[in-house]
């Protein structure tokens, strides 16, 4: 009989730390693989107290692991061999399922959780290696092996696994409550977003648009950006916010170096509104101290003084190279250096102020009704939906969600 794989075995991530949170985390995770695999239709889902199971039923296998690597709060997972839990039954399967006409080195790792088996994990291990020596040209590694082979045997089955992929690690998304991220075209932002996620909080994004000084490719870029970033999490919704009036009126009505952080702090009321309308409980950013004039402690201290709400700003403490590596690992670097720019590159200031006054902010934001041009902004937002696959994201679909 020749063996395929049938079955993917999950292992947890770190909820599985969580002692009396651990039952509501694994709902949540089950309830994201499945969502993030609804594109593979014959899928059938089971999960117990220590690990998830996935019967593939004859789909691509290398599909369904590829999706599945991106889900957060899993450790790792392993394409499986599903077997009855009998010693002359998990030998034949590892010999059949194994590529045994190659060179290879290798060994065997049983693990017992059904303790009233007959054999003990080590009596497993021996037997199992007598029969692929006899059978093979194979050889024995147990420091560095080609193939490590691993059983697990449980009381209504077992398992063979000949290799361990590593998952994308942190917490389900869901577990760590809802932000609203402010997504730029630049590279930080979609970093955030990804962090934000790893940490269980799912996202949805506000996108600032200037048109006709910004351009249908900057957005287009942006939402590019929510559909690499989207499998973490299953969909994105993206509110995109016309921003074009407000955005000039604090040139008319303001110094220019003061001109980058009037904007923020119109940005944060915006996102502040729509992140209460939306259950959010935080705002998250891309900002890194010092990267730029808007980004010094002085300029965050102005800008945070607009919201009550949580500010999170998961890329802070990280230098640029770091950030840059990230989003290579992530996919998203060269999508965001393609140059089409946001609101904010095109009308920076040429001397930009680092050290910000408060009173000096409210003393400009005084010369303008500035409160019915931020209320227009939430009224007349376009809220699209970025699943994961979408051949062009500008299609999303748009919904009114206020």
């Amino acid at each position: 009989m020749a063996y395929r794989y049938d079955h993917i075995l999950i292992r947890y991530g770190e909820l599985s730390l969580k002692g009396k949170n651990r039952n509501s985390f694994i709902k949540q995770l089950f309830a994201n693989v499945k969502t993030a695999l609804k594109s593979f239709p014959a899928l059938e889902f089971e999960r117990q107290h220590d690990r998830m199971y996935i019967y593939l039923h004859e789909e691509d296998a290398a599909k369904v692991s590829d999706t599945l690597s991106r889900v957060f709060g899993i450790s790792s997972f392993s394409l499986a061999v599903k077997t009855k839990p009998d010693m002359d039954e998990i030998v034949q399967a590892c010999l059949d399922s194994l590529p045994l006409q190659e060179e290879k080195t290798f060994k065997v790792a049983a693990r017992r959780s059904d303790k009233t088996f007959p054999l003990i994990s080590d009596q497993i291990n021996r037997q199992v290696a007598t029969a692929i020596l006899k059978n093979s040209v194979w050889k024995v590694n147990v420091k560095d092996p080609d193939v490590k082979v691993v059983i697990e045997v449980h009381q209504d089955a077992a398992y063979i696994m000949t290799n361990k992929m590593a998952g994308a690690g942190g917490y389900p998304v869901g577990v760590g409550g809802k932000a609203m991220v402010l997504l730029s075209g630049g590279i930080d932002s979609p970093v955030a977003s990804y962090l934000m996620m790893k940490r269980g909080v799912h996202i949805e994004c506000i996108h600032f648009a200037a048109p006709p000084y910004t351009s249908q490719n900057a957005q287009d870029k942006v939402m590019k950006l929510a559909e690499l970033i989207s499998p973490y999490q299953g969909e994105i919704v993206v509110h995109v916010v016309p921003f074009t009036d407000l955005q000039l009126a604090i040139y008319q009505n303001a110094d220019e170096s003061y001109a980058i952080t009037l904007m923020r702090r119109m940005m944060m009321r915006i996102a502040a509104k729509l992140a209460e309308r939306r259950h959010c409980q935080a705002i998250a950013t891309g900002e890194s101290i010092g990267q730029v004039a808007s980004q010094t402690l002085e300029s965050m201290q102005s800008i945070n003084a607009v919201t009550t709400m949580p500010l999170i700003r998961p890329v802070v403490c990280m230098d640029k190279v770091e950030i840059i590596d990230l989003s290579k690992k992530i996919g998203t670097y060269d999508t965001s250096i393609l140059p089409f720019e946001d609101c904010c590159t095109i009308f920076t200031p040429k001397n930009p102020v680092t050290k910000p006054r408060i009173d000096k902010c409210e003393r400009y934001e005084s010369r303008f009704d500035w409160e019915k041009l931020v209320d227009r902004c939430v009224d007349d937002v376009k809220s699209i939906w970025i699943h994961p696959g979408m051949t062009d994201p500008s299609d999303g679909d748009e919904e009114d969600l206020f």
